[in-house]
């Protein structure tokens, strides 16, 4: 296999990587949109439901690119292991914003789990944008996502 299929392989292994993660938030949130979600009191900003699955899609694929750039960069460095290390512990923790505020439906679980996740893609961008200033601004979309998530959160604990 030539050096540029084995890069297109490697770019979609890690945006499948990212997928694979918001699919599996997805079995914990899709259920309960229709059902918990939807009777919850909403801020006048909440966007409506449909926007969420494709903002997410979006997100989870630039991760993946950004993911992509920083394995370029070789697993022997140091600084690579420390972004992979921290991007994994957010990917786990945007899993469980899911599981907990969707599945749980514990808003203020959600809350506390989404803020430790802010912090955690704030870290990853710190780090990633150590080695690829690129892999790093990649991620600022979803840190932006993610910080109206929260104040959507913390909006519809308070009204709830």
């Amino acid at each position: 296999m030539g050096e540029i299929a084995i890069e297109i392989v490697e770019l979609v292994l890690s945006i499948l990587v990212c997928q694979v993660a918001g699919f599996i938030g997805s079995i914990f949130t899709v259920p309960s949109i229709r059902t918990w979600y939807k009777n919850l009191k909403k801020p006048s900003f909440a966007p409506p439901n449909r926007i969420f699955g494709p903002v997410w899609i979006t997100l989870y694929i630039l991760m993946g690119i950004s993911l992509y750039l920083i394995l370029r960069e070789g697993l022997g460095n140091p600084q690579v292991q420390v972004g992979m290390g921290i991007f994994g512990i957010q990917l786990v923790l945007n899993v469980l914003w899911s599981f907990v505020f969707f599945g749980k439906k514990s808003l203020l679980g959600g809350l506390v789990a989404i803020v430790v996740l802010w912090v955690a893609i704030l870290l990853t961008i710190i780090s990633f944008l150590n080695v690829s200033q690129l892999a790093g601004l990649l991620l600022l979309p979803y840190i932006l996502w993610s910080s109206f998530a929260a104040i959507l959160n913390y909006s519809i604990l308070k009204l709830n």
